[in-house]
């Protein structure tokens, strides 16, 4: 068998959408050549339909024919003349539309342990115009602020030293604690062993409850035989 005139995948043009392979390709730069407009326009709705039974598990996907005929215009190069049903023709200047960047919120990465919640109180802190009332605030932060420090450092003692500190630097020098104030953390820590249950204990005193049990219904067993013989 002759191999001169066998054309190779690698001599032919790429696949633009491998998933519909080359027949759907061709097929579509054929009828791009078509000069009348409504036989064109009848071959690429037929084209549609045919991709469409390719893929019948996107059946149920929203706006499946949309995507359809997305695709036939990207396969066309977008040089195709053909109306979708939707009467927008895609273009590749509308395709390559750049999303816009969101913004992530400004966070201090050093302080991230304290968490988000307490760049958002210490803000506020810095808001209030009542001194009283922003002193007890900035107490109550402070507290969690230790809190936090200890639940995610056990390993480490923290001082209120570094507290204040801390507070002082996320709040650009605005928030300042006396020295002789001290923090105080009123909610308890949870202990390593808050949660484990006594070894035996469960099993050991049902045992004694069933052994009681077993032992009352044998000697009320014996008695009430005792009272029938008499």
């Amino acid at each position: 068998m002759s191999t001169e005139n066998m054309l190779y995948n690698s001599q032919m043009d790429n696949l633009v959408i491998s998933e519909y392979g080359r027949n759907i390709q061709n097929m579509i730069l054929t009828i791009k050549e078509e000069k009348d407009y409504i036989k064109r326009q009848e071959y690429a709705e037929a084209i549609v339909d045919l991709m469409h039974q390719m893929h019948p598990t996107d059946k149920n996907v929203p706006d499946i024919k949309i995507k359809l005929w997305h695709h036939l215009f990207k396969i066309a190069g977008y040089d195709i003349h053909v109306t979708p049903p939707s009467g927008d023709t895609p273009t590749e200047e509308n395709v390559k539309i750049k999303p816009i960047d969101i913004e992530y919120p400004p966070t201090l990465r050093k302080f991230r342990h304290y968490g988000k919640n307490v760049q958002v109180l210490v803000e506020k802190a810095m808001l209030m115009e009542d001194d009283e009332k922003r002193e007890e605030f900035v107490m109550i932060i402070a507290a969690y602020m230790k809190l936090a420090y200890r639940t995610w450092n056990r390993e480490h003692f923290v001082s209120d030293d570094v507290i204040k500190q801390d507070l002082h630097t996320m709040s650009e020098g605005q928030i300042t604690i006396s020295e002789d104030d001290s923090i105080i953390v009123t909610a308890p820590m949870p202990s390593s062993n808050q949660f484990k249950r006594r070894k035996g204990g469960g099993r050991h005193n049902n045992g004694r409850r069933g052994s009681n049990n077993r032992s009352n219904h044998r000697s009320g067993g014996r008695n009430h035989g005792r009272h029938k013989r008499r």
